[in-house]
């Protein structure tokens, strides 16, 4: 395995097949604009895409929130992220926020957001980035751009509307309102719910789960659940075809037959 990434303003921690990336700036409720959390979720996206060691990435807040999204006060100010000409923000947001849902789409792994507390905003979108989002049952989520006369500039808008429908996007995104996370789940937003105190376990068993399948074809099916949004029934097909042959011809998935036809637990490789 390569030497962890340098982290600036989060703790990464590696536990066999699993990575958690834990946001570390509650000072500031892991805001997103004025901190380094985007250049250690980009950072972290690469590293693992380059460790075939690495199955399953957990992101998660530590303290009272998972991500308050955008530094209003630099809002106010019109500094940072948020201050310039229409020119100078759009370069502001290419080079800045918006690396993140790219490293995300990225991934060559499954990602779990496990949700602290607030996601709001950014934040909200952030976990919307991942593959799965479970949440501590007192969560508050919100698409909350509107209500600060700004749209979702971070791709909130084209990723919401995949995971619940165009209605009910709008409706979260056009009102801005915050709602609970038993909401989430109703709407299909949300994985499952537990206590606070529950989560961090609940995330890792998910994580470990799906971390114990044969890497490849993980991977693969990663990148095969990607291309479903974007082809068409008989080109995805082709595409199948193709990663189905190289599973075959893998080390695991003759392993993962053989244990199962012994009914023993199977051992795999990687390879």
């Amino acid at each position: 395995m390569n030497a962890l990434p340098t982290m600036y303003d989060s703790l990464l921690r590696v536990e066999g097949r699993v990575a958690t990336l834990t946001m570390n700036r509650d000072d500031v409720r892991n805001e997103l604009t004025g901190t380094r959390l985007v250049d250690d979720i980009e950072a972290v996206c690469s590293w693992i895409n380059q460790n075939e060691e690495i199955s399953v990435l957990v992101l998660t807040g530590a303290g009272s929130a998972f991500s308050a999204g955008g530094n209003v006060k630099h809002m106010l100010r019109r500094e940072g992220a948020f201050g310039g000409s229409v020119a100078e923000l759009d370069r502001k947001y290419r080079h800045g926020i918006q690396r993140m849902p790219l490293a995300l789409q990225a991934l060559e792994v499954p990602s779990i957001a496990a949700i602290n507390g607030a996601a709001i905003g950014a934040g909200f979108d952030l976990a919307c980035m991942c593959d799965l989002r479970v949440a501590a049952d007192d969560a508050k989520l919100g698409e909350t751009f509107v209500n600060l006369g700004i749209i979702p500039g971070d791709g909130g808008a084209w990723l919401l509307q995949r995971l619940v429908g165009y209605q009910r996007a709008a409706e979260l995104t056009f009102s801005g309102r915050v709602f609970g996370a038993q909401e989430g789940l109703d709407i299909g937003l949300l994985l499952s719910l537990v206590p606070p105190a529950s989560l961090p376990d609940h995330a890792k068993e998910l994580a470990e789960r799906i971390a114990a399948k044969p890497p490849q074809a993980l991977r693969l099916t990663k990148r095969l659940m990607q291309q479903a949004q974007k082809q068409e029934l008989p080109d995805f097909l082709a595409l199948c075809a193709v990663y189905q042959g190289i599973c075959h011809n893998t080390e695991d998935h003759v392993e993962a037959v053989a244990s199962f036809l012994e009914k023993r637990a199977p051992v795999f490789v990687g390879r």
